[in-house]
């Protein structure tokens, strides 16, 4: 869940309103050499667009520029947000400018990056309870001050870290997020994973702190999670409980594994969309690993996944017209407008804008903030609190999967890099999905958090749809020709028994730990 961006604008070309895009790694550039407190009064000139795209390069510019500063020893870094108001709206901006702003993600082929980020849940071993933000706090500052990360506040509260173009981030309930770097190779992305885990272990041991690789907190209750001193939460906490019934489950205790992968047009990201739509649910039994609840078993091999289903359907969810002849960029903008909005970030603080619309605040019309208009900064912000199954920003998210260990931290952008970036397999993904309805979708999105790979899907069971999808991506994978093939052997371990690593822990569950949950702090522990 957390607010990044993966990678710079580049160029890309639509074949409807946006003509020519120019390559906005010019922008980023000049952006990153300015002087930041000159960024008000700063207008950058493209005398050869016209004036629309002029102005949209004129805002792309003032968004990539990014605002830091030191204060003694702490250096503090416009991050997940706040973004600093030096970010100002230049005119009012337009649905076609939104529009751009998805298309600036596309790039070509040699310059797509892999950007995995994972949760995990700290809890004191001695204890098991969750970690208190104050231990959080002390966490932070030794991997900062032995590892040389840049410190992220909020106010007077450390809220993450940063380095490079990694970072380290809270959710609600303290649950421990890396968000990594937009790398080339899956061996570079399991490097990136084994180091931040030999970090994190390296400072928490010391503190009796351990981080657990599962879905959902299995022994506690909502009452016995911290809530972090972070301001757009507190506004998510209020507004959960109006739109469904599981909100703060979710926000408190989940935790996810995510991939981040480029496209390189329009119809690139159309087609990439709607294969991992269609293949969510795959991914969510072959990773389903949140069997528990408060200490007994749930009734779901993926409660994580179940508890998106009565979070807040306005901005979860299969996402239908994104399989419609009409749906492209613009499509996804029109979506977006009409999610409700969380909060805008106005002189260091979350103004709470709670189911307000962002087409309203186009039209300076937000209540709390009257006359105000929106930035780019703004509209991504927004586009982050969107969560359905498949994210769009300038990068595609795939969002179906629990939090585990570290080998399937390695496994799940190994799946989706072998089907989504090799054009063989995302063809024969396209072809074997083609036909799949609606219903049909909807029905393994519901479905599959219960029952796996063991949902009846059509003549067979999922699990054979699955075995052959697995193919698809380890083949891609090997005609990428980096040999990250191996990093596939979690899934396909569990495509050839049928059993999901869920239905492994109820069995120990059930057996040798004599129904206790206890001992998957152990068995799940990094």
């Amino acid at each position: 869940m957390a607010l990044r961006s993966q990678v710079g604008p580049s160029h890309c070309i639509r074949s409807k309103n946006i003509k020519c895009m120019v390559d906005c790694s010019f922008v980023s550039n000049i952006g990153n050499r300015m002087d930041a407190s000159k960024m008000k009064d700063t207008r950058v000139s493209f005398p050869s667009l016209p004036l629309k795209a002029t102005r949209t390069m004129q805002r792309l510019h003032l968004y990539s520029s990014s605002v830091q500063y030191k204060r003694g020893h702490r250096v503090i870094v416009t991050a997940s947000p706040p973004t600093e108001d030096a970010v100002i709206a230049t005119a009012p901006l337009t649905e076609e400018d939104l529009v751009a702003y998805l298309a600036s993600g596309c790039k070509t082929k040699e310059k797509w990056r892999i950007g995995t980020e994972h949760e995990k849940f700290g809890f004191e071993i001695k204890t098991l309870r969750p970690m208190k933000y104050e231990q959080i706090a002390d966490l932070l500052n030794g991997i900062a001050e032995r590892f040389d990360w840049e410190k992220i506040l909020e106010g007077d509260n450390i809220i993450g870290l940063k380095q490079g173009k990694q970072s380290i981030s809270l959710e609600p309930g303290g649950q421990f997020e890396l968000s990594g770097a937009p790398l080339e190779t899956l061996h570079q992305t399991c490097a990136e994973v084994n180091s931040h885990l030999y970090q994190v272990k390296a400072v928490a041991e010391e503190m009796g702190i351990g981080f657990l690789g599962i879905g959902f907190q299995p022994k506690w209750g909502l009452k016995d999670i911290p809530i972090m001193p972070k301001g757009r939460y507190e506004i998510m906490r209020n507004y959960m409980p109006k739109v469904g019934s599981l909100g703060l489950d979710m926000m408190f205790r989940t935790c996810t594994v995510q991939v981040n992968l480029d496209f390189s047009s329009e119809v690139d990201m159309i087609r990439k969309f709607r294969a991992g739509l269609a293949l969510q649910p795959i991914a969510t039994a072959l990773f389903a690993n949140s069997p528990f609840t408060e200490g007994k078993p749930n009734g779901y091999l993926s409660m994580r996944s179940q508890i998106w289903t009565d979070t807040d359907n306005n901005r979860a969810g299969m996402l239908p017209f994104v399989f419609d002849d009409s749906f492209g960029f613009e499509q996804y903008v029109d979506y977006a407008l009409d999610v409700p909005m969380y909060f805008v970030y106005r002189k260091k603080k979350y103004i709470d804008c709670s189911g307000l619309s962002f087409r309203d605040f186009m039209s300076g019309k937000l209540s709390p903030i009257p006359g105000e208009l929106p930035t780019l900064n703004d509209w991504e912000n927004h586009l982050t609190t969107i969560f359905p199954e498949v994210r769009l920003k300038r990068y595609l998210e795939m969002r179906g999967a629990d939090g585990g260990p570290w080998r399937r931290l390695c496994a799940l952008p190994a799946f989706w890099v072998g089907i989504l970036y090799d054009e063989v397999s995302l063809q024969s993904v396209l072809d074997i999905t083609a036909d799949w309805t609606p219903e049909e979708r909807q029905m393994l999105r519901n479905k599959v958090p219960k029952s796996g790979l063991k949902t009846p899907f059509r003549d067979g069971l999922l699990r054979h749809v699955a075995e052959e999808v697995v193919k698809l991506a380890k083949d891609g994978l090997e005609r990428r020709g980096f040999k990250e093939s191996g990093f596939l052997n979690e899934v396909a371990e569990v495509v050839r028994t049928g059993v999901t690593p869920a239905e492994k822990l109820l069995e120990m569950y059930h057996g040798k730990w004599g129904q206790s949950v206890d001992p998957v702090f152990e068995e799940l522990l990094y």
